[in-house]
């Protein structure tokens, strides 16, 4: 079994590098509406009213099901993509609808990479009528103001996703620059002084205002500070005279005051004033050293504007898992009822990893509030609360659960990752090839397929969302974002049936992962079962629901216990 090398040699680290240094072209736009608060209840939402959701009446060329619906998240502009396959007029008829729940930065095209390959069709040629979610931020879900713009949105979406795909391989296989640092222009004393002082003072403290008022809704006073801070720091390395450090420190020390104060009446005069002094010491700075500097606007203009892409991206990737469990779930599953109507009121549900991690916490939370689970049975593939007992390769995010760390990375562009290190794990030398066992074991996916997963399934993941399910590898299992409710404190208290398959060579939720929460279960209610033979075939992560042997082997163990719990 392939291992993760504890170093990345230079072709690794210049993929990664020309990945994450294109990240603004590989994140999925997200329209700039206001986005809401988080919801701080620890109660799931219950949606009433779909007046506002809607059908399109044309898919884009992406969504591959026989219609794509778009439902409204309460208490928010976001619109979550539901694709919908209807069952087979040859199959026996079902009482339940069929709900599908993908992983952790992942779209619906993982439950459906071709014809020949393709979840949601067999479970819908069995007779369930299928819907896969898109929760926020993933695949075709968007965030617009006005209903009647959802349909050139999720045109637009589709394009991007799939051009973006392209552009992703293609750049990926570019030869890599060497790391030389960009060459510094030196002029005479009389080019120096040219640049726009005002301008730079202007944008320097709408950033400024901008961190003291429109952030406070997302970030903490701590939080604040620490941004600030480091938006100093950067500035701080312009500064070309060591003389001036002092004058400099006075400034950063007022107006970090002024900034973490937000209810000064005068804080913007305030703010300017200062700033406009910052300005002329770097001014000063660059005078008093020779030869003398004539990027000092540039450096300053770059400073500034990738720090605001930075806060631009802190506030529009403002969501953690309880947003999934609170809001998105709750909302299509109560328009997938309203749609198909079953007699009690009941769904089927699948998870894939974070799928079933949303599926096990909903189960949890109805159990602790009482409340009877509008679900009639749940599958899980690969899905685990609780991961201290295991050796999951996901046990390389936890540093990423320092809040400080998600403030500088405040989201993690999966797919661009894993587009620009793909051909360097598919192709000679194979420098990557670890990757591949991470999502399938030898031969178990078609090579095809394997690269359109990796090129198309994968989104851009909020730091704040991988701090929360981080949680899942310290004692005690997931929690909420308050860290005090532990999602699998109650699912023995739970009543509706569950299946829990695991892959014999799944890297990232390994079977004594998912072994440990299925455990947690009433006896009479769950069954464990891990796919995959000691002389092969084998199961990674995806191969339980893509894999060329899923169709033969895993397809039907689902099917047949979904059927068992259909008809009771």
């Amino acid at each position: 079994m392939a291992t993760i090398p504890p170093q990345f040699p230079f072709e690794i680290r210049s993929a990664l590098r020309r990945a994450a240094s294109s990240t603004v072209y590989f994140l999925r736009p997200i329209p700039t509406a206001t986005p809401s608060l988080r919801h701080r209840t620890t109660k799931l939402l219950r949606p009433r009213a779909f007046s506002s959701s809607v059908k399109l009446p044309t898919k884009p060329p992406l969504c591959t099901a026989d219609e794509l619906h778009y439902v409204t998240v309460p208490n928010s502009d976001w619109r979550l993509a539901l694709w919908r396959y209807f069952p087979s007029p040859q199959a026996p008829t079902r009482n339940h609808p069929l709900l599908l729940l993908s992983g952790v930065g992942t779209n619906a095209i993982g439950y459906d990479l071709s014809p020949g390959c393709s979840f949601a069709r067999h479970m819908s040629g069995e007779g369930y009528e299928t819907w896969i979610l898109e929760v926020r931020g993933a695949g075709l879900s968007t965030r617009v103001s006005d209903l009647k713009d959802v349909q050139d949105s999720a045109h637009e979406l589709s394009r991007q996703i799939e051009s973006t795909a392209k552009a992703a391989a293609k750049d990926a296989k570019a030869t890599d620059v060497t790391d030389s640092a960009p060459d510094v222009s030196v002029v005479g004393e009389a080019s120096a002084s040219a640049w726009d002082e005002s301008k730079i003072v202007a944008r320097l403290t709408a950033t400024f205002m901008r961190l003291s008022e429109r952030l406070s809704g997302f970030l903490s006073e701590g939080q604040s500070v620490f941004m600030s801070a480091k938006l100093f720091d950067r500035i701080a390395m312009l500064l070309e005279d060591s003389r001036l450090y002092e004058r400099f420190l006075e400034i950063r020390s007022k107006l970090l005051s002024l900034i973490e104060s937000r209810q000064n009446s005068g804080l913007g005069n305030q703010i300017r004033e200062l700033t406009q002094r910052l300005v002329n010491l770097l001014d000063d700075g660059q005078r008093s050293v020779s030869p003398q500097l004539i990027d000092l606007q540039e450096r300053l203009t770059s400073t500034i504007e990738d720090f605001q892409k930075q806060l631009d991206l802190i506030v529009k990737y403002d969501w953690d898992f309880d947003n999934y469990l609170e809001e998105d779930v709750p909302a299509a599953i109560e328009y997938v009822r309203a749609q198909c109507k079953p007699k009690d009121g009941k769904l089927l549900a699948i998870g894939h990893s974070m799928g079933g991690i949303l599926l096990y916490a909903m189960l949890s939370r109805c159990a602790f509030e009482g409340r009877e689970p509008c679900l009639a049975a749940v599958a899980t593939l690969a899905s685990s609360l609780d991961y201290t007992t295991s050796d999951s390769a996901l046990k390389l995010l936890i540093p990423l659960a320092d809040p400080a760390q998600a403030l500088s990375v405040p989201v993690v562009p999966l797919g661009a990752l894993l587009a620009a290190a793909y051909p360097l794990s598919s192709r000679p030398p194979y420098v990557l090839s670890w990757l591949n066992d991470l999502i399938s074991a030898t031969d178990m996916m078609h090579p095809e397929q394997l690269e359109k997963l990796v090129l198309n399934n994968f989104c851009t993941i909020p730091a704040k969302l991988l701090i929360q399910l981080t949680t899942a590898f310290r004692a005690g299992g997931l929690r909420d974002r308050s860290g005090k409710f532990y999602y699998k404190d109650h699912l023995s208290r739970t009543s509706v049936p569950v299946l829990a398959l695991a892959g014999d060579r799944d890297l990232i939720c390994p079977p004594v992962a998912v072994e440990d929460t299925a455990k947690l279960f009433p006896e009479n209610l769950v069954t464990y079962k891990v796919l995959g033979e000691a002389d092969g075939p084998h199961y990674a992560h995806y191969d339980l629901v893509g894999g060329r042997l899923a169709v033969e082997q895993v397809y039907p163990c689902i099917t047949e216990f979904l059927s068992h719990h259909d008809s009771a």
